[in-house]
């Protein structure tokens, strides 16, 4: 078989936290497009592969295509590290 690297490209993501849910919304911590339920402290994101949930601590991603989807913690801290705006 053979073997390939994945491309670097740098991704748009937030964390969902506590503050996602306190803060009035609309607020800088939430994604147009996704929906928040601040009682069971959860994100629903409409994929392609239907509704997905982002809890506390995941990660909500926008791909190189605007699309949206969740990611653990620890994934994306083995694929992803943060980058400056330069």
């Amino acid at each position: 078989m053979r073997k390939f690297r994945k491309k670097p490209v740098v991704i748009e993501a937030v964390q969902v936290t506590d503050s996602t849910f306190e803060a009035p919304h609309p607020n800088e911590e939430h994604v147009r497009g996704v929906t928040y339920d601040p009682i069971k402290r959860q994100v629903y994101i409409k994929t392609l592969e239907g509704t997905m949930t982002a809890s506390l601590g995941d990660w909500i991603i926008r791909g190189v295509a605007g699309e949206l989807y969740p990611c653990k913690p620890d994934i994306f801290a083995a694929t992803y590290e943060e980058v400056s705006d330069d």
